[in-house]
């Protein structure tokens, strides 16, 4: 009796040591695995901490090792805090794909350092592509302002690339919310597309045309300097380009020309597009500019003579000699009559047209509406080795009337009737895509043309979009001289979705990896309902403090009785 007794106490004793030595060695083993072999569980419902597999390919194919410095630390507003929380989520993950080391730094430039101290760091990071935003942060004083840097730069086999973690807030300095959420959804692209570019050290050549009455670097800077971060940026003179330059590009922006092109200049255009190069037309076909009418006359409208009908009409569109009213449209500032001197307001202009993107084209998925000012309708030709798609079209509030027509600032004060501006969508932006006819097919080559063109009757599969509005790339411009972001508009203080337009057009022509996708990732943000939160403040910090106290104390009481009930007996 006393040997089973025994036995028994042993064992009890050896399962009392052997349970603890069995976890331990089960935490050891999964932390084994662990070094081996990575995994993550995603329960958001648009996977936001999922990496594409595009993603793992590019991080798993490089051997070199990447150092990611991030600039955005210390302290900021809240906005900013998420923003830095979701890249260093992001790269943890990209750390742990990884086949070489990757390794993340986050520092705050300018802390602890003089005024002296700082304007020095300032320049050195500025001369490297590091530029700092200057914010406001609320305080019991009011409002004080502070430099911060939502940047990073990737580091990599002797090469490095400066990344912009934000987007331009444009608007009211005050509301990073937007802004902060459009970053973070374009983080995962800004960072892969920088380091793919970075280990390859392949940098794509986008040029835009000049010499046609084309607008000066005022008006495009904000469209050139933004590619410049991503893509070797230039102005391109079709008449003194060589068959070599040509060769060079990757794509090419025909921005808003006024003259007409020679037959020289389509010839070398004609070749670009049969080697495979891409192109962007953005074409006002209509003569007509706001500035005409400030002087209070009328201005007759009438067509541009640019040459290009026979050239767009072979590659299967047509912008047409027309100009759009739509009831969805932009605000101008206006002297409404019968106030006093001085007095502006600003007044729905219908020839300002809000663009609305086609949601199911990845080039314009997830895109802001885009600003057009005095824009065309384009139609689409048949073409069996071309497929068409139309990427920004009116809303079906719209009237197309025929040029020329006479314009002055007080139509504004029109009222558009809904029986007249009742249609269907009009076409302003289509996609081409495919094998394209030579325009020059059976066509002498032009007599300025003193290089030998190989030219072939079909091109090589490639792709172009054609838009009827030449200013949809334009920025504005201050009294000063100084830019606005592309896409802002100085008078509503509105954000349009012109920038990102652009970004994915290039995007989508210059990358073979398709790497545009990583753009079309949604993240919605889901913040508290801020009404509720004030009416019912009082009652949910009460449920946050004393609940907790409450469930421990019942706890307490729960295991007291417990024990003395199981004892007891």
């Amino acid at each position: 009796m006393d040997q089973g007794v025994r036995s028994e106490e042993q064992g009890t004793r050896t399962n009392k040591i052997l349970k603890p030595v069995l976890f331990v060695l089960a935490l050891v083993v999964v932390n084994v695995v662990a070094q081996f072999a990575y995994t993550r569980i995603d329960f958001t419902k648009e996977k936001r901490f999922t990496l594409t597999q595009k993603t793992k390919e590019i991080l798993q194919q490089n051997k070199h090792d990447v150092v990611v410095t991030i600039y955005l630390d210390g302290d900021m507003p809240a906005a900013f805090k998420r923003l830095r929380n979701a890249t260093k989520d992001l790269l943890s993950d990209y750390r742990a794909y990884a086949k070489g080391n990757f390794k993340l730094v986050f520092i705050d430039p300018l802390s602890g350092l003089s005024a002296a101290e700082q304007d020095t760091v300032i320049q050195r990071l500025f001369e490297q592509g590091i530029k700092p935003t200057n914010i406001n942060i609320k305080t019991d004083a009011g409002f004080s302002e502070k430099l911060v840097y939502p940047m990073a730069m990737i580091e990599s086999n002797g090469k490095r690339m400066p990344v912009k973690l934000l987007q331009n807030l444009g608007g009211e300095a005050s509301n990073y919310d937007q802004s902060i959420n459009n970053s973070i959804k374009n983080l995962e692209y800004v960072f892969t597309s920088s380091l793919k570019k970075v280990i390859t050290g392949y940098n794509p050549r986008v040029g835009f045309t000049e010499g046609n009455g084309e607008p000066d670097n005022r008006y495009l800077y904000d469209a050139i300097n933004t590619l410049a971060d991503s893509y070797v940026i230039g102005r391109v003179n079709l008449d003194s380009i060589t068959k070599q330059g040509l060769d060079s590009l990757k794509m090419l922006v025909v921005a808003k020309p006024l003259n007409a092109f020679t037959e020289a200049q389509k010839y070398k255009i004609n070749y670009f597009v049969m080697k495979g190069g891409q192109v962007l037309w953005s074409i006002d076909q209509v003569r007509m500019a706001l500035d005409s009418l400030r002087s209070g006359r009328s201005f007759m409208a009438g067509n541009n003579t640019l040459n290009l009908d026979d050239m767009l009409f072979e590659y299967g569109a047509r912008v047409n000699y027309d100009i759009i009213a739509d009831v969805n449209c932009a605000e101008i500032p206006v002297a409404m009559p019968g106030g006093p001197r001085g007095d502006i307001q600003l007044a729905p202009w219908l020839y300002y047209p809000i663009l609305l993107p086609d949601t199911s084209n990845s080039v314009v998925k997830n895109l802001d509406n885009v600003k057009a000012e005095f824009a065309s309708t384009v139609d689409t030709i048949g073409n069996k080795n071309v497929s068409k798609h139309i990427i920004l079209s009116t809303s079906p509030y719209n009237k197309i009337y025929t040029s020329p027509k006479l314009f002055n600032l007080q139509m504004v004060e029109q009222e558009p009737t809904q029986k007249e501006f009742t249609s269907t969508p009009k076409s302003v932006g289509v996609l081409l895509e495919g094998s394209f006819k030579s325009v020059f097919l059976h066509r002498p080559v032009p007599k300025r043309i003193t290089e030998p063109y190989d030219v072939p009757a079909q091109s090589k599969p490639t792709k172009m979009i054609v838009i009827g509005d030449g200013d949809v790339f334009m920025n504005q411009v201050s009294g000063d001289g100084s830019p606005f972001p592309l896409g802002f508009d100085r008078y509503t203080q509105q954000n349009y979705g012109n920038k990102a337009l652009l970004l994915n057009i290039v995007d989508y022509f210059t990358n073979e990896d398709n790497l545009i996708a990583l753009r079309n990732k949604e993240i919605t943000v889901r913040p508290l309902d801020k009404t509720l939160l004030r009416t019912e403040k009082t009652k949910w910090q009460l449920v946050n403090t004393v609940a907790p106290i409450l469930v421990l104390i019942c706890f307490a009481i729960f295991q007291h009785y417990y024990r003395k009930h199981k004892y007891a007996r």
